[in-house]
This record gives structure tokens, sequence and C-alpha cells, in this order.
């Protein structure tokens, strides 16, 4: 990768399109998975690219979520494993949750390539190889995953979510956390949680909070959940884009 200075105003976006970028030389990321990071990248770059107040306690429920959870899962695709393997992996175990790989242009070398990648920067175990059950609803290959992984969950964190599979997940009854750049996607709309940030702010962030409330009891757990507001949330992030078009 090209170095890029850490003083140009564009660092975090230029580093962030070749991680996209070596993610398609590897066989991680598809190639449609270019046009995805160019979309949410506008969307970043009208919220300022920073982690708005709401996105934060966006952030805050969505870890006192998975750690209630019976049996949490952070779904992985091309380009969260591009992006953030690493701190996907942290989240991981700061939650106690499963890593499972679901894919919509699935091919067994993805899914290998990605299933090494992320034991590359530290994943001991990851599913969505397997992929031996079935989403109801769904007749793509983003239906395929693993019985012991997303289709046991009682709670999923879907970063770079597909719309249809978002409701069909939430058909199932599962507590669905999205992060997603658009706060008009069919991804944050039906989410329990939607975390309006740029992807490699937010896994993190979700992890800080997660190591802060570990030692919360689950009750102090449940009134963090019952709080959250995710139309307030929504609304919080539209404005914020809305001013930065109209500043413009």
């Amino acid at each position: 990768m090209t170095e890029i200075p850490s003083e140009h105003p564009r660092h975090d976006s230029l580093v962030t399109r070749h991680r996209i970028e070596e993610g398609v030389e590897r066989g991680i990321t598809s190639r449609q998975g270019l046009i995805a990071q160019g979309r949410g990248e506008a969307f970043d770059y009208l919220l300022g690219e920073r982690t708005l107040e709401s996105a934060d306690e966006a952030a805050r429920a969505a870890a006192a979520h998975l750690l209630l959870a019976r049996h949490p899962v952070l779904s992985v695709n091309g380009n969260v494993a591009a992006l953030c393997p690493e701190e996907l992996v942290d989240l991981a175990e700061a939650t106690g949750a499963d890593l499972e790989i679901n894919l919509f242009n699935r091919t067994d070398e993805r899914v290998e390539a990605i299933a090494d990648h992320l034991r590359d920067h530290g994943a001991r175990e990851v599913k969505g190889v397997r992929a031996d059950a079935r989403i109801p609803g769904l007749s793509h290959e983003r239906a395929k995953v693993d019985a012991d992984g997303i289709y046991d969950a009682d709670a999923v964190l879907v970063p770079l979510e597909d719309g249809d599979r978002a409701e069909a997940l939430g058909a199932m009854g599962k507590t669905e956390i999205v992060i997603d750049l658009n706060p008009l996607s069919r991804s944050a709309q039906v989410a329990a949680v939607p975390i309006v940030d740029n992807v490699v702010r937010a896994v993190p962030n979700v992890a800080r909070h997660a190591r802060e409330l570990r030692t919360h009891s689950r009750e102090e757990l449940a009134v963090i959940v019952d709080a959250f507001d995710p139309e307030a949330a929504l609304d919080a992030a539209e404005r914020a884009i809305r001013a930065g078009v109209s500043d413009d």
C-alpha cells in the first residue's frame, strides 16, 4: 500500500480505500464491495467523518444487548473482514460472541480466505463454513448460515447489511444490531439498534463499551437496552447529514 502521510486531511478515508482494494486482491472482498465502500464513504463525509453522540449511545446499547444475549453472533462479510478484522476479533472476545462469515457473493474460496484472514488476526473459531442451515424467506446465498451460529443466535450484529436479510433475521425474532452509514437504509430502519457510523469506528466503540459494562448487573444492562430509542438515533443521524448538505 502506498504510504499515506498521517497529516493528510483524507488519511483515514484513503487507508480504508486501500484496505478494500487489498481485500479484493486477496479474494476477501468482492468487486461489488468497492461500490458499497464508496457509497458509505459519501455518507461518512456528510457526517463529518465523526461518531455522533447518538451513534455512541447506540454503540453502548449494542454492547448491552450483546452482553445480555444467550448466544450473540457477529456476522462478517468481505468488506468488514478487510476493514477491521482485528477489531472484530476483539469485539467477539469482549462480548463472548461467535464470528460467522456470511456472504452475498459466496464461494468456498472466499469463505476460506476470510476465515484464514480472521484467524491471522487472532480468531480462534470462525463459523459460516458449514452453512448447514438457512434463514427462512431468502433465496440467495446470504440465507446460508450455521445451525449452531446465526441460526441459533438471539442477538446478531450485522455490519454493512443487506436489507432483505435484515428483515428476515428480524422475522426470526432475533435482536438485530446494524452498523450502517445510511440512516434511511432498510437495514437501519428495521434494526433494534441502528448504529449510524463508520464500521472502523463503530466496532471498536462497541467493544470499548462492552468492557466498561461487563461488571454491570443484568438489571443495569436491561435499563440501558430499554432506554435506547432507535427512531431517535436515526432521526439524529439524518438531521446531521442534512445539516452537512445545507452547510455546503
